[in-house]
């Protein structure tokens, strides 16, 4: 739940120094970046601290080296949300974000379905729904980045 929050009030707060007159934070894709990168920062930390063994627990046991996983999705994780903020790396970071929540989610399913919690919003239902919210996150800041670049390349077409 703290990861969806996080995404929440930090892409709310920046949309709010938008309005409030920080012209660079009015765009609501700014806004969206800016969620992603701090949801990713926060996920991407706790697999060195905090959560790190219940991380290597949520791997299924048909992968092999849990810890090695674990260390190589929070690198990715912290690398991109550094990628998102860089202009330049948007749209690679992003979708590489967006692979990195669809690879993850067998991990996701197999912790909600093992025992291995009894929080409510660690169940099933709940924690997919939380993935769809990421992965739309990330894909919206994708697609944006994607069209902002062909209009920039092509700024006589017709739309």
């Amino acid at each position: 739940m703290e990861p969806l929050i996080t995404l929440i009030v930090v892409t709310v707060a920046i949309l709010l120094a938008g309005a409030a007159g920080v012209k660079r934070l009015r765009a609501w894709p700014v806004a969206l970046r800016g969620g992603v990168a701090a949801m990713f920062v926060l996920t991407g930390t706790v697999h060195f601290v905090w959560m790190r063994e219940n991380l290597i627990a949520m791997v299924p046991p048909s992968l092999p080296y849990p810890g090695f996983i674990v260390t190589l999705t929070g690198v990715l994780e912290l690398a991109g949300a550094v990628g998102v903020l860089w202009r330049p790396t948007v749209t690679w970071a992003a979708g590489g974000l967006s692979l990195l929540l669809i690879c993850m989610f067998p991990a996701n399913v197999y912790y909600a379905v093992s025992g291995l919690t009894t929080r409510l919003d660690d169940q099933l239902i709940p924690r997919t729904l939380m993935q769809v919210v990421f992965l739309s996150a990330c894909l919206a800041v994708m697609i944006y980045d994607l069209r902002g670049r062909t209009a920039r390349r092509n700024p006589h077409q017709q739309k």
